[in-house]
């Protein structure tokens, strides 16, 4: 355990808890402007938060701890991914933690317990949406694994901190066949994941058609606040994700000055920048894209879960 990576692991969940609302409030508004509305200001989410936290917690009748426990445990996986991850710096707090399996294992600890939330309320929607996001989540975190699987083939370690370092050490394999089929797949396996166009329209009020909102729908209050903050935090973890793992630049290292100030500075800056430019990226994408029929986002899943496997053998044969 280092110096650099106790005050990533410090500086990172802090940055991500804070920033994640106004990322989802940056996505609203660019959104809105794009259509030709208003819309809300970047930071009403948090007063949407400030709202929530500040009611009674209410609890549908018939529902076990199960429905409880669900958005602290969403909340509490999605927290342990933002501290060991590399997010501000290359090296982890818990080095064993940052591995590719147990990384993407907690994220989908987290989609579990909601969907068991979801379920656990017995009503319809909440049973409709909980099996929906099942199936998501069954294609979605396979195409996660496998697609950065593809990068730790050619990095010769499964842990997310040496493939970043690998890539920061070799640039060019950032424009290799196996790296470009990794985060196509990528791509589309975090837009299902998070509940966006064209897989899902997290603006939609129809419950009929709601995927992850439909297994929100019984919760309230304080509860309600820590399923849309842990759900906004997962948008900013995935991305992050996302630009660190195929475009490194910026990220604080040992190299680079170790647990100076100024490098950790600059690692915070560029994971701001860099999330912030694909966070409208994915706005304006939802603009122009079109919602999904139900039937289809299966074979779209499935689409990028080839993908996936296409990245890890060009990784294999074309190294």
């Amino acid at each position: 355990m280092s110096a650099l990576g106790v005050i990533a692991g410090i500086t990172q969940p802090v940055l991500i808890v804070a920033g994640s609302p106004l990322l989802v409030g940056v996505l609203g508004k660019v959104r809105a402007r794009l259509e030709g509305r208003v819309g809300a200001g970047i930071w009403q989410p948090y007063r949407d938060l400030r709202k929530l936290f500040g009611k009674e917690p209410v609890d549908p009748g018939g529902t076990s701890e199960v429905f409880r426990t669900a958005p602290l445990l969403l909340l509490a996986t999605t927290v342990v991914v933002a501290v060991v991850a590399p997010f501000v710096a290359a090296e982890s707090a818990v080095g064993a933690a940052a591995d590719l399996f147990a990384v993407v294992a907690l994220l989908a600890l987290g989609a579990v317990a909601l969907v068991l939330g979801g379920l656990d309320t017995g009503t319809g929607f909440g049973g409709l949406g909980a099996g929906r996001r099942l199936t998501i989540l069954a294609l979605a975190e396979p195409t996660l694994l496998v697609a950065v699987l593809a990068l730790a083939t050619r990095a010769g370690s499964t842990n997310l901190g040496e493939i970043v370092s690998a890539t920061l050490d070799d640039p060019m394999r950032v424009i290799s066949p196996g790296s470009l089929l990794a985060a196509a797949a990528l791509v589309v396996a975090i837009v299902a994941e998070t509940g966006r166009r064209p897989v899902d329209d997290p603006a939609t009020g129809e419950e009929a058609t709601m995927i992850h909102g439909a297994t929100e729908l019984d919760y309230a209050g304080p509860d309600l606040a820590l399923v849309r903050l842990a759900s906004a935090m997962r948008l900013t973890v995935l991305l992050g994700l996302l630009a660190n793992l195929f475009v490194p630049w910026g990220i604080a290292t040992s190299d680079a000055g170790g647990a100076d100030a100024g490098t950790v500075l600059v690692g915070v800056a560029a994971l701001v920048v860099k999330v912030g430019v694909l966070g409208v990226l994915v706005a304006v994408a939802e603009v122009f894209v079109a919602r999904l029929r139900l039937v289809r986002v299966p074979e779209l899943l499935a689409g990028s879960f080839v993908l996936a496997l296409l990245a890890v053998s060009a990784s294999f044969f074309l190294a």
